[in-house]
């Protein structure tokens, strides 16, 4: 499906690079300072003219965040959502009760200040775990909310980012039934990232009118080819999340799989997913280059998967890149590690398309040539285990010195 995004963006694929989650119509979304951190923007919104079908993932961590147990509970209702209220600098997560009074208390803030249901509130949170919101400076923030500014977008692409360098976010447009249909997209993460999702919050939008139930099997889809594909240090948080809203706005057919045009919009999707998951992997924390492992021909996509993101998760092949380190033995062991059964004389293995490996064997190359090819920002592996036709491609970083002073200052 990757191939066939790629293929679909010249021809059906509008991109709006500068686009993001308030680019489809009746989207409005913003951010402001409220003081949970120091001083950049730390408390956003996001709001829908109408209430909108919704879709979600969450966390596979085991100590899943009180405002995700709040917003799950909430979209289970009747999947519609008219806002997301979102904090950053302090998760909310390990907090018991009282975390979850705290969300629920959020939602009843917010509920009054847009005059909406509560349940059509979703609450997200990330940053430092085991420790209480500020209560007060969170109601500050609700009461602060403006959702007639339509200009306030980069704002909120701000306000939910904790050690990302950037933000995170993109819009595409698509035509069917000869209406205009807008994708969006912001997302945020940079460090405990690994499958299944990371310690990252994505939320995308769609001003198209599309039934629930496919609405929810399409964010799937594409969580499992994009986000549940990238890795930057092997840490699984207790705060990830994606979500999907479509609010109709575009006045279209109601869109299902039986839909003619289906596959077109659900490629437009999934290229924002990917833009997205390629953002995070790329601003990974203390990364200098974006890792690309495409595996093929093992006997099932799921084994490709595997052993794609074994690759991309080593810490002896992230900082073999990182040091533009040639060292093909470290991608060799870790498809040899990785929980699939191989014959390793089927292996071909390429490194910034110079062939290393050849039926399991090592191939002569130019190591001058390949170490100046790996001094570039973006480092593709590619790896043949076997004969079919299945394709699987993940996505990380390197790892660099600055990793470790990041994370072994996060909390101090």
């Amino acid at each position: 499906m990757l191939e066939e995004t790629e293929q679909l963006i010249d021809s059906e694929l509008t991109i709006i690079e500068e686009g993001d989650v308030a680019t489809p119509k009746g989207f409005v979304a913003g951010g402001t300072h409220v003081g949970l951190r120091r001083e950049k923007k730390d408390f956003g919104w996001l709001f829908s003219s109408v209430p909108a079908n919704c879709a979600a993932v969450y966390t596979q961590n085991a100590f899943k965040a009180a405002p995700l147990q709040v917003t799950e509970e909430s979209i289970s209702v009747n999947n519609k959502l008219s806002a997301v209220i979102i904090n950053s600098a302090i998760a909310n997560a390990c907090t018991g009760k009282r975390g979850v009074e705290d969300a629920k208390q959020t939602q009843k803030w917010a509920a009054s200040k847009l005059q909406i249901p509560e349940h059509e509130i979703a609450v997200a949170s990330t940053g430092l775990i085991g420790e209480f919101l500020p209560m007060q400076k969170i109601k500050y923030g609700v009461n602060n909310i403006d959702i007639q500014n339509e200009f306030n977008s980069e704002n909120f692409n701000e306000s939910i980012l904790t050690t990302d360098k950037e933000t995170k976010h993109i819009a595409v447009q698509v035509t069917i039934d000869n209406e205009v249909i807008t994708i969006g997209g912001t997302c945020k993460g940079s460090g405990m990232i690994h499958p299944n999702m990371a310690t990252m919050l994505g939320f995308m939008t769609t001003d198209a009118n599309v039934e629930v139930e496919d609405l929810n099997s399409l964010l799937k889809e594409s969580v499992d080819e994009t986000f549940n594909m990238i890795t930057v240090d092997g840490d699984t948080s207790t705060n990830d999340m994606v979500i999907l809203l479509a609010n109709g706005e575009s006045n279209n057919q109601p869109l299902c799989k039986q839909h003619p045009e289906w596959n077109k919009f659900a490629k437009a999707v999934q290229h924002v997913s990917r833009y997205l998951a390629q953002s995070i992997a790329r601003d990974g924390e203390g990364a200098t280059k974006l890792i690309k492992v495409k595996v093929t021909g093992a006997e099932t996509k799921e084994q490709n998967n595997i052993i794609a993101k074994t690759i991309v998760g080593s810490s002896l092949v992230k900082t073999a890149i990182h040091g533009a380190d040639p060292n093909f033995g470290r991608i060799i062991s870790a498809i040899g590690y990785a929980d699939i059964t191989i014959n390793p004389t089927d292996i071909d293995v390429w490194l910034c398309d110079h062939l290393l490996v050849s039926k399991g064997m090592n191939v002569s190359f130019d190591e001058l040539d390949l170490k100046a090819k790996m001094e570039q920002d973006t480092i593709e592996i590619n790896a043949k285990i076997g004969d079919s036709s299945f394709t699987s491609t993940a996505f990380g970083c390197d790892l660099s010195y600055d990793y470790v002073k990041i994370n072994a200052l996060y909390r101090t």
